[in-house]
């Protein structure tokens, strides 16, 4: 199954709506702005909305139950969160935070949260190690809401290995979940995210067939296939050791088409030998169009599909779906012709009605008496001169033109996590 990392702004459900347009078989994403410490509570109708969008694309059955493991919907915690601080004050913020991630997930029946463990920074490590353990412990002893329709698996994710992070060894990530484990943690609860570019850059030389199949037997050996739950699958921008935690698009980077379809044979095959279901392939690479318009998204998901074992096609869904979207797909500052997006069809429908009705309500007006009105050299009669400001939509409230703010082409995106 593959998905990407799509914003929530305007709505959660517009998430949805664009992985509907780009044809995704999931979706992650941050179920609150991930840069702010204080949460509001979940708006009921904008739970509703988005389980009544997951139910119409068919990865929720009414009620919310999950359609069949794994689940399609997957959330990113927020980075503020460090689990492995030596700050008591910052420790016990990030459990709160990180309990309040849980429960907004299982509210909105969100079967994975991913989090990077976390950072010893001015601790030891194993000290820094042992806090995750009993962080993770704690989390998975904490009742969920009442109105929960998921029970979210915690993800740790492997990372790239740079500083005092904990967690880019496959053999570390192996001991944490034992501990929490042994400690009383769920352990259908208590699972794994591997990005592969944070593998790669942290030691595992992805680049060559030998050494993605050499990894997968490594995760076999000691996370165990069937404890990851989520790949995250990025292309990276270093080289393998780097330590340098740079996304790159599908094919582009240090590990390259051979890499991935060598990693994706040794993987695929091995689950499906275990007898172990599919799993979501989360994107997290840069948004926005291509040169030839097309979603960037759409061409690295076309791409992991001609790499996948038997190319299997992309999902449809019911053209309403996307045509709801009420945003520009994620990273883009201005509407391509290709896209289906409804907004703006409505925009200009609406524009189009109000030139014409503001033409007739000024050839009236000639007809009555002359030209009519002039105010300033401008006809007050409601028609507008060619070349003039646009009319607002019907029904809605005039304001003033702002250019789009441009996203950034560099750096880590605020809704686009690595």
């Amino acid at each position: 199954m593959i998905g990407s990392h799509l914003s929530i702004s305007g709505s959660m459900a517009d998430a949805l709506r664009e992985a509907a347009l780009i044809g995704l078989d999931c979706v992650q994403v941050f179920t609150k702005n991930q840069q702010q410490w204080r949460v509001a509570e979940l708006d009921p109708a904008a739970v509703d909305e988005w389980l009544g969008v997951a139910e119409r694309m068919g990865w929720l059955e009414r009620g919310g139950a999950s359609v069949a493991a794994p689940t399609r919907l997957v959330s990113h915690a927020s980075y503020l969160a460090n689990l492995a601080s030596p700050d008591d004050d910052l420790y016990a913020a990030s459990v709160d935070l990180m309990r309040t991630e849980i429960q907004r997930a299982a509210k909105l029946a969100i079967g994975c949260v991913v989090f990077h463990p976390g950072a010893h920074t001015t601790g030891s490590r194993p000290d820094g190690v042992r806090r995750i353990i009993d962080a993770c412990a704690r989390l998975l002893d904490m009742p969920l809401p009442g109105d929960a329709i998921s029970r979210p698996v915690l993800c740790l994710e492997n990372v790239a290995g740079a500083g005092s992070t904990i967690g880019g060894a496959m053999e570390e990530l192996a001991h944490i979940r034992r501990a929490v484990v042994d400690a009383g943690g769920d352990a259908d609860r208590i699972g794994f995210c591997i990005d592969t570019c944070h593998a790669h850059v942290y030691g595992e030389d992805l680049s060559t067939a030998a050494g993605a199949r050499a990894f997968v037997m490594k995760m076999e050996s000691t996370i165990g296939l069937s404890n990851v739950r989520v790949l995250h699958v990025n292309d990276a921008k270093p080289p393998a050791g780097s330590r340098l935690d740079r996304h790159e698009h599908i094919g582009r980077g240090t590990i390259g088409t051979g890499g991935f379809a060598a990693f994706f044979a040794s993987f695929i095959g091995a689950q499906r030998a275990a007898g172990l279901p599919g799993v979501p392939m989360i994107l997290e690479t840069a948004k926005g169009r291509g040169a030839d318009g097309r979603l960037l998204d759409e061409v690295n998901a076309a791409t992991l599909r001609s790499l996948l074992p038997g190319n299997p096609p992309a999902p449809r869904y019911e053209p309403g779906i996307a045509a709801a979207l009420r945003r520009l797909p994620t990273g883009c500052t201005k509407p391509a012709k290709t896209d289906l997006h409804e907004g703006a069809k409505t925009r200009r429908r609406g524009e189009r009605k109000e030139e014409e009705e503001g033409a007739k309500r000024g050839e009236k007006m000639r007809k009555k008496g002359g030209e009519g009105k002039k105010t300033g050299g401008k006809i007050s009669g409601g028609a507008r001169k060619k070349g003039g400001a646009k009319a607002a939509e019907p029904g809605s409230t005039p304001r003033r033109s702002r250019k789009p703010k441009p996203s950034p082409s560099k750096g880590r995106k605020p809704d686009s996590p690595n």
